[in-house]
């Protein structure tokens, strides 16, 4: 499943800022917490999750990681200067 970071505008509106940012599936209007985002409001990649000056709702993250698979992989140590494949356990 596709995932998108989508923003949401505080009380100002787009002039503004972004208050927070949400999960949206797909190319849904709706974040995965439930909140109804702007269809105009700007989009990000899911790998930038954490990575942006504003929050992050907290909520629509614990749903993007149960709908994540998870590749053990990517979370062992590989030798030094080695970047794990990111495959599946091989044995």
């Amino acid at each position: 499943m596709m995932h998108q970071m989508r923003a949401e505008f505080g009380a100002g509106g787009a002039s503004a800022g972004v208050r927070l940012w949400h999960m949206v599936r797909g190319g849904e209007d709706a974040a995965m917490c439930g909140r109804e985002i702007d269809a105009a409001a700007p989009a990000r990649e899911p790998t930038d999750w954490g990575h942006t000056p504003e929050l992050c709702c907290h909520t629509c993250g614990a749903y993007v990681l149960r709908e994540s698979p998870y590749l053990g992989d990517e979370h062992r140590p590989g030798p030094p200067g080695e970047q794990p494949d990111g495959g599946w356990p091989t044995g």
